[in-house]
């Protein structure tokens, strides 16, 4: 009679444990279910990690491509001529500043100067009064077209192009150097050659 009274309390408290922990494991398992789901939907903490490794090499770079770039496009400025009959220089300056366009210049980049007829957009912006006109200038979104003997007005910006269609020659010969000046990066000149490389020489 001693022996089912052992096997009784033995089995007693095996079961109620079982039970117990039967019980508690199937409660947490659905809880860190949906925690897990919108973490990697944040991504907060990724973003700060990656600036660290890019800080890295970014500053080996920067070092040695700063001083070389301005140096050399602010001492000289590149210059390209486009051979072009008085009556075509200003449809070669469209082309010229179409091709700027679509290499990725901005439209505020670029400066038109023209030494004979004005181009129309400037016949148009100018009907609107030269206070409204020079504002556009001043603002810088887009680009400007001058006469070339308006030139000193116009600020200085990184390409200028330079449609020698027709003017007095004393005109281009004024303002050709100046327009030189004026470009930071790129001076494009549309018109004569012979024409153009005598004021060049001369302005030289």
């Amino acid at each position: 009679m001693e022996e089912p009274q052992i096997h009784e309390s033995a089995q007693g408290p095996r079961v109620t444990p079982a039970a117990s922990r039967t019980a508690q494991t199937p409660r947490p398992v659905p809880g860190p279910r949906p925690v897990t789901v919108p973490r990697p939907g944040r991504p907060g903490p990724v973003r700060p990690a990656e600036p660290a490794q890019q800080a890295t090499p970014g500053p080996v770079p920067t070092a040695t491509t700063v001083p070389a770039a301005p140096s050399v496009s602010a001492a000289v400025p590149q210059i390209q001529l486009i051979p072009a009959s008085a009556e075509g220089a200003l449809d070669a300056a469209e082309e010229a500043v179409d091709l700027l366009l679509d290499t990725g210049r901005a439209p505020g980049d670029i400066l038109v100067l023209t030494t004979g007829d004005p181009h129309p957009w400037a016949s148009h912006e100018l009907s609107f009064g030269e206070a409204a006109y020079w504002a556009l200038h001043d603002a810088g979104d887009d680009v400007f077209y001058a006469d070339a003997a308006q030139v000193k007005r116009a600020s200085g910006r990184p390409v200028v192009v330079f449609a020698a269609n027709g003017g007095a020659v004393d005109a281009v010969v004024g303002a050709l150097p100046v327009a030189l000046a004026r470009a930071g990066a790129l001076l494009i000149v549309c018109g004569d050659p012979k024409q153009i490389n005598s004021v060049l020489g001369a302005g030289v």
